[in-house]
């Protein structure tokens, strides 16, 4: 399920994101999205390719990854984001759901560290540290 107001189009800065053509109210569950799951193994051979970029690492013990389909690879992070993800091991399936009013044109970020709020440096930061 996609809201229907929602578009991928050109991001500032950052390629392409994904904006809504409609205003959209805090705790709206705009998007879920089946996932293919994919074993460790699948993800060392994974991270080589430009698709490290748009996998999510998967399950509870965090030994896999997905790709999920839909627009949830699209959406582009922000530290302050006005979207948050979420995980459904059962039902293989992510979520996304606003976490404040969005305004029509404007892009929907999700936070990479899985908390909308969450200040951790992610990968691509470079404050990150391995």
């Amino acid at each position: 399920m996609i809201f229907s107001s929602l578009y991928i189009s050109d991001s500032p800065e950052m390629g392409r994101g994904v904006f809504t053509s409609k205003n959209l109210r805090a705790g709206l569950i705009i998007e879920v999205s089946p996932v293919i799951i994919l074993s460790g193994e699948e993800r060392r051979l994974l991270d080589q390719t430009l698709l490290h970029d748009y996998i999510f690492i998967w399950g509870k013990e965090e030994t896999q990854c997905c790709v999920a389909l839909g627009y949830v690879s699209m959406y582009n992070h922000d530290y302050l984001s006005n979207a948050e993800y979420g995980m459904n091991y059962d039902s293989a399936t992510i979520q996304v759901k606003t976490m404040r009013k969005i305004k029509a044109g404007e892009e929907i970020f999700i936070n990479y560290n899985g908390d909308w709020n969450n200040k951790k440096p992610v990968w691509f930061d470079p404050a990150f540290k391995k």
